[in-house]
């Protein structure tokens, strides 16, 4: 049915459960499958791990981005198995979903497969889904693992 899957990990529980549903739909299909990782590409005032308050250079935060980048595609490969050989793509956007959308042009993907949190009530209001974000803006089917 589908020919390439792009695939956003973000290194989250959520996004690794959904991993083994997107292996088994990728060897039933036979399709290709790019795994995406969109990160900001304007520094924080201070990373949330720093134990002092300073600031970081944008050549800091590009570094420290593809090395999280390079470390989540390698956990993911981890989880799709050995016979799913993936293609990965950093993106960085100061928007989720815009990078999201951005990564299935450039991988000419034919469908988005996403992870949902499931928020609902005030949680999904104040936090927002970029989940559903994707699936407004996107010209490409939307599959959405639970």
């Amino acid at each position: 049915m589908f020919k390439h899957l792009l695939v956003p990990v973000d290194g989250s529980d959520v996004s690794k459960k959904s991993l083994k549903k997107v292996a088994e739909l990728a060897k039933a299909d036979g399709a290709a499958v790019t795994l995406v990782y969109v990160s900001d590409p304007l520094p924080p005032l201070v990373y949330s791990d720093s134990t002092m308050g300073y600031g970081v250079s944008a050549k800091e935060h590009k570094s420290a981005c593809d090395a999280y980048a390079k470390d989540v595609f390698k956990k993911a490969a981890t989880a799709l198995g050995a016979t799913i050989k993936a293609k990965t793509l950093h993106i960085s956007n100061t928007n989720l979903s815009e990078g999201i959308l951005d990564g299935a042009k450039k991988a000419k993907a034919d469908v988005i497969v996403m992870a949902s949190h499931k928020r609902t009530g005030i949680k999904g209001i104040l936090l927002g889904s970029e989940t559903h974000e994707v699936i407004v803006h996107s010209k490409l089917p939307v599959l959405v693992l639970g």
